[in-house]
C-alpha cells in the first residue's frame, strides 16, 4: 500500500524478478545475475561472466525468437536458490547491423545463428543466494528408439522449458533435429538429472507453450495425442478427449489445470480439467479467442471475440465482476464472411466494402494472409488484422483471408504437411480458397488478383507471382524471408534440415532461384533495423530479379525493424500498398 521506490542497482537491470518471500530481487546488468534487497541494500552479484561472450540469466536469440522460452533464470520456492541460465555466444556467426540514415552510428553486433551453424550454447546452473553454484549435469544426447531420417542430430542443443516448483527443477531438452524431447527432473542438491518423459516424431516434436507442468502430486502435464491425428495432453496418464485440440497449458491452481483450445479451429477457448479426473470443462462461452490467469478458485477469464474484448472475474465458476478495457472502437467494424471453402474446408474470412451492393461491379481480390508456422489469422475474433483486411475492403477490393495448411489448430498432419517443402501445400490452398470463394461469391473478379503479406506471407506473396502469375497479377512482399539459408537454426532446420545434409530443400524453398519467371508487378518492402528476417534476404532477391533484367519495386524502412511500429510509417506503407496494387491491377 506504500508508494513506489526507485532501488539503486549495479547498471540497467534487465527482467528484474522479486523472490518467493518478497525479500529480494533479482536481476540482470552486463551479463551477471545480481540481488539487491527489497530496501535498495545488499546488491551483490550471484554469477557473473567469465568473458565477453557470456551471459548469466539471459535467454539466448533462438530461445527467445524461435522457441519461445524468454526467461534466463528461475527462482526456488524457498527464494533462496535459482537456475540460472549460462549462455556462450563464442561460437555462434555475427551480424553487423548499421543504419544506413545515420552512417555516424556504429553498427550493432548480432549472435545469429542461421540454419545450418553454431548455435550458442546454454547450460544450467543451481545458484544460491549464499553464492554456491551446482552445475546441472544435462544428457548430451538422445539415445533409444529415435526415428531416423535424412538428418538425424541425436545432440541436446535447446533447452527449451525450465522451471522450479515444490519438487525441484524440472527441465527439457530438445536435440538439434527437434525430433526427440525429454523431460528431466533436477536434483536440487547434486545438479543430476533423471529423464521422467520422453516425446519423439519423425518430423519434429511440437512444443507446447506452459508444458511441461508438474501438479503437487508428482504427476506430469505433458502433451500427447489422444487419438487419432489430435494434439492434446496427458494430465497424470488420462488423456485429453480426441478431437480437442489443445493450444497452451496455462497453469494448475484448486485441483484444476487450466489450458486453451478447442474442436473448431477457428475458435479457441479455455477448458479445465480436474486433477481427480473429470473433464474438461469448457470455461469460456460466446465464440472468440480466449485465455485466463487461474489463482485458487478465482479466474480471469480475457475474451476477444467479433464484438470486442471483455475481462471478467469468475470465482468457482460464477461471475464475479469485470475489468475494464480501454480500447477503442473502430470507425468500421469489420463483418466479414466466415467460408469453408473446397475439398479440405479451409477456414476463410472474405471481406467485402461496406457499400458494396450485390449487383455492383466486380471488385479486384486481393488475399491477405499470414498462412505460416504458429499464427492463424481466420479466428472469431476482433484484431488488428481483421482491422487491415477491412481497411483494403473499403479501399475497394474483395479482401480473401485464409488458413491453410501449415498453421495451427487442425491436427498434427495438417501443421507438418509443410515438411520439407514450405511453399507447395500453402500455395495451392491459397489458391483452392481462391477459386471456391468466386465461384461462391461473383464480386470476386479472377482477372485482377493480388497478395499482399508480411514475412511469411510476404515470402508467400512473392512466390504467388514467381509460380502462378496465371492467377495472380500483382503482390506486395514485406520482410520476404526469400533465402531460407539466411533463417535461424531453430526455425529453418524444424522444416527443412540441415543445409549441408539436405541442401534441395533449401533449394526447393528459395525464391533466388526463381527470379527470372517474374512477369507481373511485385513490390518488396523491408525494414533496414530488421534484426529478425535481414534486410539481406530483400537485397538478394532484388539482386537477383535485377541480374534477370526483371523490373520491380524496392521500398526501404529507414529505421523499422521486423514490426513496422512507428504510427506514420505504417500508416503511411498501407497507402503506398493500396497505391500500387490498384496501379497493377487497373483498379
Amino acid at each position: 500500500g506504500g508508494s513506489g521506490r526507485r532501488l539503486p542497482t549495479a547498471g540497467p537491470a534487465v527482467d528484474p524478478r522479486p523472490s518467493p518471500d518478497g525479500s529480494l530481487i533479482a536481476y540482470v546488468t552486463g551479463g551477471a545475475l545480481r540481488t539487491v534487497r527489497v530496501d535498495g541494500t545488499g546488491d551483490r552479484a550471484l554469477a557473473e561472466p567469465e568473458g565477453a561472450h557470456l551471459t548469466y540469466g539471459l535467454s539466448d536469440y533462438v530461445s527467445q525468437e524461435s522457441i519461445g522460452r524468454t526467461r534466463g533464470y528461475w527462482w526456488a520456492p524457498r527464494g533462496d536458490a535459482l537456475l540460472v541460465a549460462r549462455v556462450d555466444t563464442s561460437g555462434v556467426e555475427r551480424r553487423y547491423l548499421a543504419d544506413p540514415a545515420h552512417p555516424d552510428r556504429p553498427p550493432r553486433v548480432l549472435a545469429y545463428p542461421a540454419a545450418g551453424t553454431a548455435n550458442a550454447k546454454v547450460s544450467l546452473h543451481l545458484v544460491r543466494t549464499s553464492g554456491e553454484h551446482t552445475a546441472v549435469r544435462l544428457p548430451e544426447a538422445a539415445g533409444d528408439g529415435h526415428p531416423e531420417g535424412p538428418w538425424t542430430d541425436r545432440a541436446f542443443e535447446y533447452v527449451v522449458a525450465a522451471g522450479w516448483d515444490d519438487r525441484g527443477p524440472l527441465v527439457s531438452v530438445q536435440t538439434r533435429d527437434q525430433r526427440s524431447v525429454h523431460v528431466l527432473e533436477v536434483d536440487e542438491k547434486t545438479g543430476a538429472t533423471r529423464t521422467v518423459h520422453r516425446e519423439q516424431d519423425p518430423a519434429w516434436v511440437a512444443l507446447r507453450p506452459g508444458t511441461p507442468l508438474r501438479l503437487p502430486s508428482g504427476a506430469l502435464v505433458v502433451p500427447a495425442r489422444p487419438g487419432g491425428d489430435t494434439q492434446g495432453l496427458d494430465i497424470g496418464g488420462a488423456p485429453t478427449p480426441a478431437g480437442l485440440e489443445v493450444r497452451e497449458v496455462l497453469g494448475a491452481a484448486d485441483g484444476r489445470v487450466y489450458f486453451t483450445g478447442g474442436e473448431e479451429p477457428t475458435e479457441i477457448h479455455v477448458w479445465s480439467y480436474d486433477t481427480a479426473g473429470r473433464g474438461p470443462v469448457r470455461v469460456s462461452g460466446a465464440p472468440g479467442v480466449h485465455t485466463a490467469a487461474a489463482g485458487g478458485p478465482t479466474v480471469v477469464l480475457d475474451s476477444r471475440t467479433p464484438d470486442g474484448h471483455t475481462v471478467t472475474v469468475l470465482r468457482s465458476g460464477a461471475e464475479t465482476g469485470r475489468i475494464a478495457v480501454l480500447a477503442e472502437e473502430p470507425l468500421v467494424v469489420p463483418r466479414p464472411s466466415a467460408l469453408s471453402l473446397g475439398r479440405r474446408e479451409l477456414r476463410s474470412r472474405l471481406h467485402l466494402p461496406s457499400w458494396h451492393r450485390p449487383g455492383d461491379a466486380p471488385l479486384p481480390v486481393l488475399l491477405s494472409p499470414y498462412a505460416g508456422h504458429g499464427m492463424q489469422v481466420v479466428l472469431k475474433v476482433r484484431a488488428w488484422w481483421t482491422a487491415v483486411a477491412q481497411w483494403f475492403a473499403e479501399q475497394g477490393f474483395a479482401v480473401l483471408v485464409t488458413d491453410g495448411r501449415g498453421t495451427p489448430g487442425r491436427g498434427e498432419a495438417w501443421e507438418k504437411s509443410v515438411h520439407g517443402d514450405r511453399l507447395t501445400a500453402v500455395l495451392e490452398d491459397q489458391i483452392d480458397a481462391l477459386h471456391a470463394a468466386a465461384g461462391a461469391h461473383p464480386a470476386l473478379d479472377l482477372t485482377r488478383v493480388a497478395m499482399r503479406g508480411w514475412s511469411f506471407s510476404g515470402y508467400l506473396a512473392a512466390a504467388a507471382v514467381l509460380r502462378h502469375p496465371e492467377v495472380f497479377h500483382a503482390a506486395v512482399a514485406g520482410a520476404a524471408p526469400a533465402d531460407r539459408r539466411l533463417y535461424d537454426t531453430h526455425w529453418e532446420e524444424r522444416f527443412l534440415g540441415h543445409p549441408d545434409v539436405l541442401p534441395e530443400n533449401y533449394a526447393r524453398n528459395s525464391l533466388l532461384e526463381e527470379a527470372a519467371s517474374l512477369t507481373r508487378p511485385l513490390m518488396l518492402v523491408h525494414g533496414l533495423a530488421d534484426d529478425n528476417v535481414s534486410v539481406a534476404h530483400t537485397l538478394r532477391l532484388s539482386a537477383a530479379l535485377l541480374a534477370a533484367g526483371r523490373p520491380h519495386t524496392v521500398l526501404p524502412l529507414s529505421g523499422a525493424g521486423h514490426l513496422v511500429g512507428e504510427d506514420r510509417t505504417a500508416s503511411g506503407l498501407l497507402l503506398l500498398e493500396r497505391d500500387f496494387l490498384r496501379q497493377a491491377l487497373g483498379a
